[in-house]
């Protein structure tokens, strides 16, 4: 596969040997190139041949020396180079199954890209790797690979992906693990399905890959209230969450005492479904799996707190206003007391929002819509300004997930809406600046 050149880096040995913007790329060292993995790998020696096809059909060779870690200096439309890998499965806890009519076309599309799980973290089933893929991964040594795992149970794992091959996949795992592939797993934990015994098994068998398998992360499912026709599933009460929750410590301190890590943890939303205090940083180890929400509230408070010790009374008097998912409100306002307990002068109020849009048992702040917002904060008084988590947009940074934009919202609350990230630090200085 031949793939069109996008730009060249003017500080490059592409751009000396007058390679051009829409060029074809045929191949290096005699290897096509399907995609950016590919081209990285394949360029990583210092004399590399390159094949390239100009404008007008005519190819040319170039033999290039390079520095060790140089590279070429190419770029190109997409990191894929060709359409990305969508996902084949059925997952009866499938997120995007549950979305409403009439939302934009890339909030429906399922990812599950082995590509994407190496450039940007993403999780793949391994459902959709072929054998090629496999050998790929292992021979450039991809790695970390982040894994959907679910349950290692074969037959449950079919019913769970309403994919005949779910629990057949499963056998690149003890490969990847032979090859020296690290692996993050993840487990969507639904209530009488996959937690309990089944759960069990599931941390037993992946333990049996450890080291390769550095991390677990355990999370609840999440369901709206567009699930008709969807398989029949329930929600985690706070009964339901701490009997889970207390699986996932037990075995997290049996691996601590035999591997010096835990290994596996449970989604900060097991802690709130069951009422549980958020652990203490050090519970997190190295924090590495805060894409799945694990260890998220504990980071933010303990940036958010270190700050707060290192600040000086603000000279003004300011009232400040934050949204966020209900979920967290509770953590979020004892969390900003400590605010005003140190400065008087100082007043923050939290609203968890209520996520009418989605319904169900959503209350994540990352699931907020601008409609909902905008609703439940119109004629309030909000104080100075309003702020969000950034997780509520999306699109760039500037739309909600139902297409309002910031802006619509700023308009019709009458307040200055900062979206601030997920740092302790950042959320202090939102406060007090």
């Amino acid at each position: 596969m031949s793939v069109k050149i996008k730009s060249v880096d003017k500080n490059s040995k592409a751009f000396q040997f007058q390679i051009l913007p829409e060029e074809i790329l045929i191949s290096i060292n005699g290897h096509e190139i399907v995609d950016v993995l590919d081209y990285r790998f394949y360029q990583t020696v210092r004399e590399v041949t390159l094949v390239i096809e100009d404008v007008s059909g005519k190819q040319r060779t170039l033999h290039i020396r390079k520095g060790e870690y140089e590279e070429i200096g190419l770029e190109f439309e997409t990191y894929l180079m060709d359409k990305q890998h969508s996902c084949r499965n059925g997952c009866i806890f499938c997120f995007i199954d549950q979305l409403p009519k009439g939302m934009r076309k890339s909030l429906y599309f399922k990812d599950d890209d082995s590509r994407l799980s190496f450039l940007f973290g993403n999780y793949i089933t391994l459902t959709n790797l072929s054998q090629h893929e496999v050998e790929r991964i292992i021979k450039m040594h991809i790695s970390p690979i982040n894994v959907s795992v679910h349950t290692t149970n074969p037959e449950l794992r079919c019913k769970m992906m309403k994919n005949r091959f779910a629990g057949k996949s499963l056998e690149v795992l003890p490969k990847f693990a032979e090859a020296g592939i690290k692996i993050n797993c993840q487990i969507v934990s639904c209530p009488n399905i996959n937690d309990g015994k089944e759960l069990e098994r599931t941390l037993t068998d992946l333990e049996k890959l450890y080291p390769s398998v550095e991390c677990i992360a355990v999370v609840p499912v999440g369901l709206t209230r567009y699930r008709e026709g969807l398989y029949p599933l329930t929600e985690y009460t706070k009964q339901s969450a701490e009997e889970t929750l207390q699986l996932i410590e037990r075995y997290g301190d049996e691996f601590k005492k035999k591997y010096g890590s835990r290994i596996v943890f449970a989604s900060d939303e097991f802690f709130l479904k069951s009422e549980r205090e958020i652990p203490d940083a050090d519970y997190y180890e190295d924090f590495a799996q805060l894409d799945n929400g694990v260890g998220m509230l504990s980071l933010l408070r303990d940036e958010f707190l270190y700050a707060l010790e290192e600040e000086l009374p603000p000279e003004k008097n300011i009232h400040v206003s934050i949204a966020c998912g209900t979920g967290v409100a509770d953590f979020m306002q004892k969390l900003v007391d400590k605010v005003t307990e140190k400065f008087p002068n100082v007043c923050v109020n939290v609203t968890g929002i209520k996520n009418d849009f989605f319904g169900g048992g959503i209350n994540v702040s990352g699931l907020v819509t601008g409609t909902d917002l905008i609703r439940q904060l119109r004629g309030k008084f909000l104080g100075d300004k309003l702020l969000i988590p950034s997780v509520m947009l999306r699109y760039e940074g500037d739309l909600f997930l139902d297409d309002i934009s910031l802006d619509e919202a700023e308009q019709e609350l009458a307040i200055k809406i900062i979206a601030v990230n997920n740092s302790g630090e950042e959320l202090l200085r939102a406060i007090l600046s």
